[in-house]
Protein backbone atom coordinates (compact mmCIF):
# COMPACT_ATOMS: atom_id res chain seq x y z
CA UNK A 1 0.00 0.00 0.00
CA UNK A 2 1.34 3.33 -0.60
CA UNK A 3 0.25 6.65 0.50
CA UNK A 4 1.59 9.77 -0.32
CA UNK A 5 1.89 12.78 2.51
CA UNK A 6 2.48 16.32 1.67
CA UNK A 7 3.15 17.87 5.44
CA UNK A 8 4.29 17.30 9.09
CA UNK A 9 0.52 17.44 10.21
CA UNK A 10 -0.08 14.37 7.47
CA UNK A 11 2.06 12.34 8.80
CA UNK A 12 1.21 13.20 12.40
CA UNK A 13 -2.65 11.99 11.19
CA UNK A 14 -1.28 8.90 9.43
CA UNK A 15 0.14 7.77 12.68
CA UNK A 16 -3.35 8.58 14.31
CA UNK A 17 -4.64 6.24 11.35
CA UNK A 18 -1.85 2.92 12.55
CA UNK A 19 -2.76 3.63 16.10
CA UNK A 20 -6.59 3.03 15.01
CA UNK A 21 -5.51 -0.69 13.98
CA UNK A 22 -2.41 -1.53 16.00
CA UNK A 23 -2.63 -3.92 19.20
CA UNK A 24 -0.26 -4.72 22.01
CA UNK A 25 2.31 -6.85 21.61
CA UNK A 26 2.71 -5.16 17.78
CA UNK A 27 5.22 -4.59 15.92
CA UNK A 28 6.45 -2.30 13.46
CA UNK A 29 9.42 -1.68 11.73
CA UNK A 30 10.42 1.84 10.59
CA UNK A 31 12.78 2.73 7.70
CA UNK A 32 13.55 5.39 5.79
CA UNK A 33 16.61 7.72 5.64
CA UNK A 34 17.48 10.24 8.36
CA UNK A 35 14.89 12.91 8.18
CA UNK A 36 12.66 11.17 6.04
CA UNK A 37 9.65 11.07 8.94
CA UNK A 38 10.18 7.88 10.93
CA UNK A 39 9.72 9.74 14.49
CA UNK A 40 6.95 12.39 13.64
CA UNK A 41 4.98 9.40 12.44
CA UNK A 42 5.78 7.75 15.48
CA UNK A 43 4.43 11.10 17.31
CA UNK A 44 1.13 10.54 15.35
CA UNK A 45 0.98 7.08 16.82
CA UNK A 46 1.63 8.12 20.50
CA UNK A 47 -1.29 10.56 20.28
CA UNK A 48 -3.70 8.21 18.41
CA UNK A 49 -2.96 6.21 21.84
CA UNK A 50 -3.64 9.30 23.76
CA UNK A 51 -0.35 10.04 24.75
CA UNK A 52 0.26 13.81 25.27
CA UNK A 53 3.92 14.81 26.04
CA UNK A 54 6.83 14.98 24.05
CA UNK A 55 8.10 12.19 21.81
CA UNK A 56 11.85 12.56 20.59
CA UNK A 57 14.14 10.62 18.70
CA UNK A 58 16.05 7.79 21.08
CA UNK A 59 18.96 8.05 18.65
CA UNK A 60 21.36 7.86 21.60
CA UNK A 61 19.25 6.12 24.20
CA UNK A 62 17.86 3.47 22.02
CA UNK A 63 14.43 3.06 23.29
CA UNK A 64 11.66 5.96 24.56
CA UNK A 65 8.70 4.26 26.41
CA UNK A 66 5.35 6.57 26.34
CA UNK A 67 2.64 5.43 28.62
CA UNK A 68 -0.87 5.40 26.77
CA UNK A 69 -4.02 3.48 26.10
CA UNK A 70 -1.19 0.73 25.01
CA UNK A 71 2.43 1.81 26.32
CA UNK A 72 4.31 2.69 23.88
CA UNK A 73 7.91 1.16 23.45
CA UNK A 74 9.82 3.14 20.66
CA UNK A 75 13.40 1.94 19.36
CA UNK A 76 15.99 3.24 17.54
CA UNK A 77 18.93 0.81 16.17
CA UNK A 78 20.91 3.55 14.29
CA UNK A 79 23.61 3.50 16.34
CA UNK A 80 24.23 -0.07 17.14
CA UNK A 81 27.36 -1.55 15.20
CA UNK A 82 26.62 -5.45 14.36
CA UNK A 83 23.39 -5.53 15.36
CA UNK A 84 24.04 -6.50 19.31
CA UNK A 85 21.47 -6.37 20.72
CA UNK A 86 22.33 -8.35 23.28
CA UNK A 87 22.48 -5.89 26.90
CA UNK A 88 19.19 -4.72 25.66
CA UNK A 89 16.79 -6.92 26.87
CA UNK A 90 14.23 -6.43 23.65
CA UNK A 91 12.55 -9.94 24.27
CA UNK A 92 11.34 -8.58 27.55
CA UNK A 93 9.94 -5.54 25.54
CA UNK A 94 8.60 -7.43 22.58
CA UNK A 95 6.36 -9.97 25.11
CA UNK A 96 5.20 -6.96 27.12
CA UNK A 97 1.89 -5.73 27.06
CA UNK A 98 2.83 -3.00 24.68
CA UNK A 99 3.05 -2.47 20.94
CA UNK A 100 7.22 -1.47 19.82
CA UNK A 101 7.78 0.67 16.88
CA UNK A 102 11.59 0.05 15.77
CA UNK A 103 13.77 2.56 13.61
CA UNK A 104 16.32 1.15 11.85
CA UNK A 105 15.22 -2.42 12.56
CA UNK A 106 17.78 -3.59 10.16
CA UNK A 107 20.62 -2.73 12.61
CA UNK A 108 19.17 -6.19 14.85
CA UNK A 109 17.31 -7.94 12.05
CA UNK A 110 18.56 -11.44 13.12
CA UNK A 111 17.10 -11.23 16.66
CA UNK A 112 13.91 -9.79 15.35
CA UNK A 113 10.57 -11.28 14.77
CA UNK A 114 10.06 -11.78 11.14
CA UNK A 115 6.33 -10.87 11.18
CA UNK A 116 5.90 -7.36 11.56
CA UNK A 117 3.84 -4.34 10.15
CA UNK A 118 6.63 -2.61 7.87
CA UNK A 119 6.57 1.01 7.05
CA UNK A 120 9.14 2.74 4.60
CA UNK A 121 9.24 6.23 3.83
CA UNK A 122 10.98 7.62 1.38
CA UNK A 123 11.40 11.18 0.53
CA UNK A 124 10.15 12.03 -3.12
CA UNK A 125 10.21 14.86 -5.41
CA UNK A 126 6.77 16.93 -5.75
CA UNK A 127 4.35 19.85 -5.40
CA UNK A 128 5.45 19.94 -1.67
CA UNK A 129 8.68 20.61 -0.05
CA UNK A 130 7.97 17.69 2.73
CA UNK A 131 6.32 15.13 0.03
CA UNK A 132 7.07 11.68 1.46
CA UNK A 133 5.78 8.23 -0.07
CA UNK A 134 4.63 6.02 2.75
CA UNK A 135 5.07 1.85 1.57
CA UNK A 136 3.16 -0.14 4.08
CA UNK A 137 3.42 -4.19 4.31
CA UNK A 138 2.67 -6.93 6.25
CA UNK A 139 5.09 -9.74 6.69
CA UNK A 140 2.72 -12.32 8.34
CA UNK A 141 -1.47 -12.68 7.87
CA UNK A 142 -1.71 -11.01 10.92
CA UNK A 143 0.34 -8.04 9.86
CA UNK A 144 -1.03 -8.04 6.14
CA UNK A 145 -4.87 -7.89 7.82
CA UNK A 146 -3.56 -4.71 9.38
CA UNK A 147 -2.50 -3.02 6.02
CA UNK A 148 -6.24 -4.00 4.62
CA UNK A 149 -7.93 -2.39 7.40
CA UNK A 150 -5.66 0.68 6.93
CA UNK A 151 -6.67 0.73 3.19
CA UNK A 152 -10.30 0.44 4.18
CA UNK A 153 -10.15 3.69 6.79
CA UNK A 154 -8.34 5.79 4.01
Amino acid sequence: MLITVHSEEEMISLGGLLARVLEKNDIVYLTGELGAGKTTLVRGVARGLGYAGRVTSPTFTLMNVYPADINLFHFDFYRLEGGDLGDLGLEDYLEKEGLSLIEWPQAGAAKLPSEALLVNIELVEGDYERERLVRLSGKGDRYQAKVEEVKRLC
